[in-house]
Order: C-alpha cells, then sequence, then structure tokens
C-alpha cells in the first residue's frame, strides 16, 4: 500500500526499493561466488603442476666392517684411468669432435703451478726500444725551403726572419770592403750588396742543401728564378768564390774581365 506524501508529492512504492535491494545483493554474491571458484581452480592447478617427491637422502654413517676387516685408506685406492676407446665413445655422445678428443690430458699437478719448470719458465731478455715516434729527424728543417723576400745582408749573405744563410762555394763580400788602385778608393762592399739586391728585386729565393754553421748561420744552394745566386755573384765580380769549389773558374774569368770588384768605380 502506497502512502501519501503529506506535501502533496508522489512517493516510491515499497515494493520497488525492496526490489532493487534485493537484486543488489543477489550481484553481490554472484561475483563473490565467481572469486571464490576462481581461487579453487588455481589452486588445484598448482597442486597439479608441483607435486610432492619424496627425497631419499643418502645414509652418511660409516659402513659396518666385518670382523677382522682393515680399513683400506682413500689415498691408497687407485684412480681408474678412463679407457681411451671409452672416452672416444663418450665425446662422439656429447657432440665433441674428434680433434678435441685426442688432444694430450693435462696434468694439474699442484707443484706445476707453484714451481713451473724450466721449459716452461724462461728469464725475461731486454729487447732494444723501439725508435722514437717524433724525434730529431721531425724537427730538422726540410731539405728545400723558400726564403720570401730575403733581405741582403751583403753580396752573398741574405737574412729572412731569425735564419741567417750564406751561399754555397764563395765568400760573402763585407759591406765595409774599399777597392781601387793609383789612390781611387771606392766602396765596392756596399755597391756590390746594392747590385745583388738589384738582381734579388724581391724575388724569392729557393734553397737546397741546407747545412747549420757552428756560428749559427746556415749555408745552402740557392737560385732565383732558375738561376744560381752563388754563380751569378761570381761571374759578375760581386764575390770571391772558394778555392776548389766549381764556380772558382768564373771567379778567374771575372778577374781577368775586370768586371766588379775587380774594375773600376762603377759609379763613374
Amino acid at each position: 500500500m502506497d502512502c501519501p506524501d503529506p506535501l502533496g508529492q508522489p512517493v516510491v512504492p515499497m515494493r520497488q526499493q525492496l526490489f532493487t535491494t534485493a537484486g543488489a545483493l543477489a550481484a553481490i554474491l554472484f561475483f563473490a561466488g565467481l572469486l571464490i571458484g576462481g581461487a579453487v581452480v588455481i589452486r588445484d592447478r598448482e597442486s597439479a603442476l608441483s607435486p610432492d617427491f619424496a627425497l631419499d637422502a643418502p645414509d652418511l654413517a660409516a659402513p659396518d666392517f666385518a670382523a677382522g676387516e682393515e680399513r683400506t685408506p682413500l689415498q691408497d685406492v687407485p684412480a681408474s684411468p678412463m679407457a681411451p676407446a671409452a672416452d672416444e665413445e663418450g665425446a662422439a655422445g656429447r657432440g665433441v669432435s674428434e680433434k678435441t678428443a685426442r688432444l694430450p690430458l693435462r696434468s694439474v699437478d699442484p707443484g706445476l703451478f707453484a714451481l713451473p719448470e724450466d721449459q716452461l719458465a724462461r728469464p725475461l731478455e731486454r729487447i732494444a726500444p723501439r725508435p722514437p715516434l717524433s724525434g730529431r729527424d721531425n724537427d730538422r728543417k726540410p731539405s728545400t725551403i723558400i726564403l720570401h723576400r730575403p733581405i741582403a745582408l751583403a753580396a752573398g749573405l741574405v737574412q729572412s726572419g731569425d735564419l741567417t744563410l750564406q751561399f754555397r762555394e764563395i765568400e760573402p763580400e763585407s759591406v765595409e770592403k774599399v777597392c781601387g788602385e793609383n789612390g781611387e778608393a771606392w766602396p765596392c762592399g756596399m755597391i756590390a750588396r746594392t747590385a745583388f739586391r738589384n738582381f734579388l728585386r724581391g724575388r724569392a729565393l729557393v734553397c737546397d742543401h741546407m747545412e747549420e754553421k757552428p756560428d749559427g748561420a746556415a749555408v745552402a744552394t740557392c737560385s732565383v728564378g732558375g738561376r744560381n745566386a752563388a754563380e751569378w755573384l761570381a761571374a759578375n765580380g760581386w764575390a770571391i768564390a772558394l778555392p776548389g769549389t766549381s764556380l772558382e773558374a768564373a771567379t778567374n774569368a771575372a778577374r781577368k774581365a775586370r768586371l766588379g770588384i775587380y774594375g773600376e768605380d762603377p759609379r763613374d
């Protein structure tokens, strides 16, 4: 029986509320039954997969010996060697190659590891060290160098940066040298340097076979535009060739022709 609302509003029937509550309880019980059934099934599977095994523990007690029987020490019992045929069959059964099966047995004597035999342990031998990767050979100057815009200090003597270089086979003329005959002196050393500067004209010197001198200067064979600079100085009489060199003939020819320092003041 539905009771009317004092405010005149419709109310939910009591029978409908009972059905709703009963349905909710039934759903809860249903899900609880599913959970319990699943737990039982999982437990049965675990029991089937891992059955209880009974492990037989070996009897560790000492064996009984008959009266009057002597005990044999373990160290006196000879080890039974493995037969070669059985060893090869076992190796073939395990998939080991025939080459591995024929390998000799390796000795595992503890004394061999503590004190090696003479043929195994040899005295160390000191060998010569390898040559250094970088040394004096790499620090040496290259055989051919190019001097850009060298400064002529004298006829046959130039400077480029910190390098002072003298031409091979000639004797550089001093700037202070004075030449002249019959009381007429002229600064042939200074004029020889001027002539050498005019020959260079700011061109580069290509020098080969450079050698260091004890006084810090260097000696090399240099060319300008493909011509030997020392030969040009000797042939024009602006430098004197060293005795016994290939340029001595050029110096003698310049002296006969009265060229350079062997002639008169070119300023006249």
